[in-house]
């Protein structure tokens, strides 16, 4: 189940290892690369297990506010467990995030019988690859790069004969330059080293007075969702873990989405971090150097290639069987109109805060102007919108909506900066706020509705009050929440919509949506109502703090690809809305 899948990372390479011991799903070198271990989608697609040679599960923690997962197993023959991390540390005044999978294995009582089975697989070949073996290394062939397992423990071990686990053993698992080093000293070294960076960086961070665990956690997945070595933001670290069941909605999410990456940036201001801002914004000028007139994918590849033809995998089972697996996503073939104002909301802040007068250049404020001015020209125009949907495209009010805040926005930096302009942008602003309310809402329930001249709902419209579009105390705003809670509600859980998409009807919540219900609440004034809500949502989140993109809110289960960074942003944006200040608390 995936709300029983851990998440390790160092923003260079991750991995999900579930309760079993096995990692399951580790793309190498980087987020978007082929599997080596592929398990979660196909029991012949590779792991690594090591586990109690009984079989049985274990349980899982973090160590307390770090990336570096414990699974401890209790057996009749004694306790063990295992702690794994990709090293991420500072060093000689770099990152040092090397493209290595760390495993100790530590005994805890009694002399505990534990398995150790190595098997990668040849990316979507599914093939196993042959290999070779050292004094104290087994080496697999076949890769763009080495792929190395380092141990101190006896290679005999390694396709599944059990042993006796009488005192600490390390594996080392490398792509690209081996691991030469003495291992016990250096898995020492490299642990308490990558704790105490996560613990340095979470220090840092800003946390609301309530809810603070989980938005920690939520801080810390989003952290391995940052591609460091390109500046990209990453929507998921998987890809084809279905919606629902039975759906056939399974997504290829290992790529950047500009939409994602901004609400991203955006949650890490609110924590008080901006490293990721700078360097996203790095690999948007990139895109932008690339695509003069500024006609902007809404996905690409982490190294900023358009190229991402979606294909199916018929020879991968799917999750649970659920097929087809996806590779590559025909989203970045789509108009998504959206874009242009949230990447602007992103980018926004750099000229509003002094502390980053070096990144404010006649350059990045071009940038934001020409964003801004393309999604004005977009402005009502057909899309497919923020749900990507694969039907006949229709203009979104959505996607309208943030046509508004980029222009919105615009005037506001444009009097301060090119006080000629504002006029230019206020009129925009006003232009497409008229457009939405004449042709966008819905007279007798007094609400906006999904497209224009129709009657259907959809959970974006939410943003419409954190926005800023419609203000506290506008009927419309009220209208709008209570309309879409009475059409989308799913025991206390929002689905996105519920019109015709091609696939089959959701009957699935989407996690960020009943977050920005208690965004929207809080914009209204009802905060105690959006804390009620909030307090609910929470009590469902799993025991790691992981969150999927989809959520069944009669079964708890997980659906989605999993960490989703969208749903954690919701939570980091919901949690600073409802909580009260600390002058408040203290």
């Amino acid at each position: 189940m995936l709300k029983n899948l851990g998440l390790i990372g160092n923003c260079q390479a991750a991995a999900h290892i579930d309760q079993s011991g096995a990692v399951v799903w580790c793309c190498l070198p980087r987020f978007d690369a082929e599997p080596v271990f592929g398990r979660l989608l196909d029991p012949e697609g590779g792991h690594f297990l090591i586990g109690p040679a009984s079989g049985r599960a274990g349980t899982q923690r973090y160590l307390d506010n770090t990336n570096v997962l414990e699974t401890r197993f209790d057996d009749d023959d004694g306790s063990f467990r295992v702690i794994d991390f990709f090293p991420r540390f500072e060093l000689n005044g770099r990152t040092f995030r090397p493209t290595q999978l760390y495993r100790v294995v530590e005994p805890l009582a009694g002399t505990p019988r534990v398995r150790v089975e190595v098997s990668p697989r040849l990316g979507w070949s599914k093939a196993a690859p042959a290999w070779v073996e050292g004094s104290h290394h087994r080496q697999w062939q076949g890769f763009a790069a080495p792929l190395r397992l380092t141990t101190d423990a006896s290679l005999a071990w390694l396709d599944g004969q059990p042993f006796a686990l009488t005192s600490p053993r390390r594996f080392v698992l490398a792509w690209g330059a081996p691991v030469e080093e003495e291992l016990a000293p250096l898995c020492d070294r490299f642990l308490s080293q990558t704790v105490r960076a996560w613990r340095t960086w979470v220090k840092h961070c800003d946390v609301p007075p309530w809810w603070q665990e989980e938005v920690i956690r939520s801080a810390l997945a989003l952290k391995l969702h940052c591609a460091e070595d390109t500046g990209a933001i990453v929507a998921a670290l998987t890809t084809s873990l279905p919606e629902a069941p039975g759906t056939g909605r399974t997504w290829d999410y290992r790529y950047c989405w500009l939409r994602d990456a901004s609400y991203t940036l955006e949650a890490f201001r609110l924590l008080g971090h901006f490293e990721e801002r700078e360097q996203f914004l790095t690999w948007l000028l990139s895109l932008a150097t690339n695509a003069p007139e500024l006609t902007l994918q809404p996905v690409y590849r982490l190294d900023g290639r358009a190229e991402l033809a979606e294909q199916t995998l018929p020879h991968w089972a799917g999750f649970k069987g659920e097929g087809p697996v996806r590779v590559g996503n025909g989203a970045a073939a789509h108009l998504q109109h959206d874009v242009y104002g949230e990447v602007v909301l992103a980018l926004a802040p750099l000229f509003l805060d002094a502390r980053f007068k070096d990144q404010q250049t006649d350059a990045n404020f071009e940038l934001l102007l020409r964003l801004a001015r393309r999604g004005i020209a977009l402005a009502g125009s057909p899309d497919a919108g923020i749900w990507e949907l694969r039907t006949e495209w229709t203009p979104q009010t959505f996607s309208t909506l943030m046509c508004w805040a980029g222009a919105d926005r615009l005037a506001t930096l444009a009097r301060r900066y090119r006080p000629a302009l504002e006029a230019e942008f206020r009129d925009a602003a006003a232009r497409i706020k008229a457009l939405v309310e004449s042709t966008c809402v819905d007279a007798g329930r007094r609400c906006l509705v999904a497209r224009p001249g129709s009657a259907e709902l959809d959970a974006s419209l939410l943003q419409a009050m954190p926005l800023r579009f419609l203000a506290r105390g506008d009927p419309l705003a009220s209208g709008t929440i209570d309309a879409v809670v009475a059409d989308l509600s799913m025991n206390g859980w929002l689905r996105r919509y519920r019109s015709h998409d091609g696939f089959a009807e959701h009957h699935i919540a989407f996690t960020i949506c009943s977050f920005w219900l208690v965004e929207a609440l809080v914009a209204d004034g009802r905060v105690e109502e959006a804390r009620t809500l909030m307090h609910g949502l929470t009590r469902s989140v799993p025991p790691l703090g992981l969150l999927s993109e989809d959520f069944d809110a009669l079964t708890g289960e997980l659906w989605g690809n999993h960490p989703q960074a969208y749903s954690h942003v919701g939570l980091v944006h919901a949690a600073f809305a409802a909580s009260p200040d600390w002058r408040d608390v203290t």
